[in-house]
């Protein structure tokens, strides 16, 4: 298994894990809705099913960007490269190693530490396109491509 490939099922495990997460947390507050019965304290019952309503929104919010991540995945194709920087590519700098993908923060493989990140992160928008000995700049620093897989 290549480097990419790992990444990628890095990435693959990060998103179905996130997704079960989700998924568990909107089965459970359905199931709270459903189960809360009107009492004597009916502010307090109400109170309750408001607090359980913005729950599931924010769960709902949480899903959509989670697929939004693996559809993002699917796009990329860990068994090509290319000269030009672009989804998949794994990028060495002189400062940090990417993987433009999803946006996943720091993981660890084989001992290097690698940045995944998404290609509308401000990182991933300057790397877009980029070759070898280009050279961006990201917080008054300048990264130098010196490495495209």
């Amino acid at each position: 298994m290549n480097i990419k490939q790992k990444l990628y099922k890095h990435c693959q495990e990060f998103v179905n894990s996130k997704l079960k997460s989700i998924e568990k947390t909107i089965q459970s507050n359905k199931d709270a809705l459903n189960s809360e019965t009107k009492s004597s304290a009916g502010d307090k019952h109400e109170t309750g099913r408001a607090m359980l309503q913005l729950e599931m929104e924010k769960a709902g919010q949480q899903l959509i960007i989670v697929t939004e991540m693996k559809e993002q995945l699917a796009r990329v194709n860990c068994d090509t490269s290319s000269k030009k920087v672009r989804l998949g590519s794994v990028i060495k700098t002189n400062t940090a190693t990417y993987f433009l993908a999803i946006s996943m923060g720091q993981i660890k493989i084989d001992g290097t530490l690698y940045f995944v990140i998404s290609t509308d992160s401000p990182i991933g928008k300057l790397m877009l396109g980029k070759e070898v000995n280009d050279v961006v700049s990201f917080r008054e620093n300048d990264i130098k491509i010196t490495q495209v897989i």
